[in-house]
């Protein structure tokens, strides 16, 4: 079998330390090179895998250093990009979420696109984030669903700005693979000291994955490439979702009480009503998740398992049962109101801002149940409206968005009437008409409702749902006003805003956040 080399970015991240492990042994795997900021991530990988120290190389940089990228990547077949700075890390330091996320990506690209021959493959790891915040209104998304990044959220803004640039790249094989809500090892560590939290909306659905599930996804990919037994034109050049199946199916307020139960706790003991965002989260469920997983079968642990394993590896938690709920909600939950990214402090601190895109403003959040019992909970059988449903049933029926044009027609059958019917439902229009059927990576041109033109390929817009807009490039959110004519942005963000606000949210130069009413 043909011996491979692997670039690997982000391997002592959360899904990168289980991949690189789970790659190492490998037969058909020569070399695996690892690009990580410094050497203390790099060297707890290491020593957790140092049978395996002959087939490592390891660089020391950014990722958007041209220089230290290229001798990353020269001669190898592949590139996995896990390389990210995510929450609440990029909210504390957006230049971090900038330099990985979206500078980095671009370097990368450059760097792959100049290699003409034994050109590697790129594998690039998106988010859920983009997909932005969804209620119980449309609970399903899909890849081809529309792009609306929560106001605030530098990190799925970022995201989005690199996986378009993959997607436009002039790279022969690339795949963009939008990663779920994921569950880590040091997950409550790395969230124990921040307000974070508190942005998980108690209705929110999530479809979680863990980091041993998902690397098992890639290492998967890359197994059926090497032995011949992946279908090239079904994988590369596309783009997927990482899901986690019906199973993992739950939502934010299940999150939350499946870690409280392992101190035999439950969610209302330790939260408030009013702690909790109501919308400008990020996460869904998928009427698509079987893709990967028909070509891959990666799907195995559960949200369920993870927290069983949680509780068995760490018995410290178990001492959490015999201490007095309200002594622990008033040393570990209350004083993370008080960090400057809980919705308590932006209220304090009079954040008009973050009110409005959290909350819909600070009348609504004075205005929320004061108890628990006049709170409407999805996962308990309530709508957003007080109206009885069937959460099982949820659960198991995907449901889909209108896309305005046949997103499950054969790709080759893609005609210039579906991209002309996609841009006006922009309020856009499609300013090329050079277009043949089939041709979906072709570079056309497009025109937004405020007439401002731009270039991207078929694929890109029908297909993986980006259609540009101010986001692309400042770092502000202008949805209100583009809903109001946009028809497939109108179907999703009013599901939890009110058609008469007209705000624009943005991040000044020294990423301080900012606020102002349009007109």
């Amino acid at each position: 079998m043909k011996k491979i080399k692997i670039a690997l970015t982000g391997a002592s991240g959360n899904m990168g330390e289980r991949l690189f492990a789970y790659l190492l042994p490998e037969d058909y795997v020569e070399e695996i090179r690892i690009l990580d900021h410094d050497r203390k991530g790099t060297k707890n990988i290491l020593k957790a895998n140092k049978k395996y120290l002959n087939k490592v190389k390891v660089f020391i940089g950014s990722l958007a250093n041209k220089e230290i990228v290229k001798e990353l990547i020269d001669g190898v077949d592949y590139v996995i990009n896990l390389a990210a700075a995510i929450p609440p890390e990029s909210d504390k330091h957006p230049d971090h979420a900038i330099e990985a996320n979206e500078t980095g990506v671009k370097t990368l690209i450059e760097v792959v696109e100049a290699i003409k021959e034994h050109q590697p493959k790129l594998i690039h790891t998106s988010t859920v984030g983009l997909y932005g915040d969804r209620s119980d209104k449309h609970l399903y998304g899909e890849v081809g669903d529309p792009l609306l990044i929560s106001p605030f959220d530098i990190y799925a803004l970022t995201k989005m700005r690199g996986e378009f640039m993959v997607l436009e790249s002039n790279i022969e094989n690339w795949t963009v693979i939008r990663q779920t809500a994921m569950l880590y090892d040091k997950m409550l560590a790395k969230n124990i000291d921040d307000g974070l939290m508190f942005h998980t909306c108690v209705n929110s659905p999530l479809e979680w994955s863990t980091a041993r599930t998902s690397a098992v996804l890639y290492r998967n990919i890359i197994r059926a490439d090497v032995k011949g037994e992946l279908n090239a034109d079904n994988f590369w050049k596309h783009c997927f979702n990482l899901t986690g199946g019906e199973k993992n199916r739950i939502t934010g307020f299940e999150t939350v009480e499946l870690g409280f139960k392992m101190i035999g706790a439950n969610f209302f003991q330790f939260f408030n009503p009013n702690y909790n965002a109501t919308r400008n989260f990020h996460g869904l469920w998928y009427s698509d998740g079987y893709k990967l997983e028909n070509m891959f079968h990666y799907i195995g642990e559960t949200v369920y398992d993870f927290w069983d394993n949680v509780a068995k590896e760490h018995k410290l938690f178990a001492l959490g049962r015999i201490v007095p709920k309200k002594l622990l909600k008033a040393f570990i939950i209350k004083p993370l109101l008080k960090d400057d990214n809980a919705p308590m402090y932006w209220y304090k601190h009079h954040d008009e801002a973050r009110m409005i895109a959290y909350f819909g403003g600070v009348k609504q959040y004075e205005n929320l149940p004061k108890k628990w019992s006049e709170f409407n909970i999805l996962c308990k059988g309530k709508d957003l409206e007080g109206n009885n449903v069937d959460y099982d049933y949820l659960r198991s029926h995907p449901t889909r968005l209108e896309h305005f044009f046949d997103i499950d027609k054969p790709r080759s059958e893609l005609t210039i009437d579906d991209l002309r019917k996609v841009a006006e439902a922009h309020a856009g229009k499609l300013i090329s008409t050079d277009y043949k059927k089939g041709d979906i990576y072709k570079k056309l041109e497009w025109e937004t409702q405020d007439g401002e033109r731009f270039i991207a390929c078929p694929h890109t817009i029908l297909y993986c749902g980006h259609w540009y807009n101010i986001s692309y490039k400042e770092h502000a959110w202008d949805f209100d006003r583009l809903s109001k004519k946009d028809k497939i942005y109108a179907q999703i963000w009013y599901d939890r805003h009110e058609q008469n606000e007209d705000n624009y949210y943005y991040f000044d130069d020294k990423f301080v956040a900012h606020y102002k009413k349009l007109g």
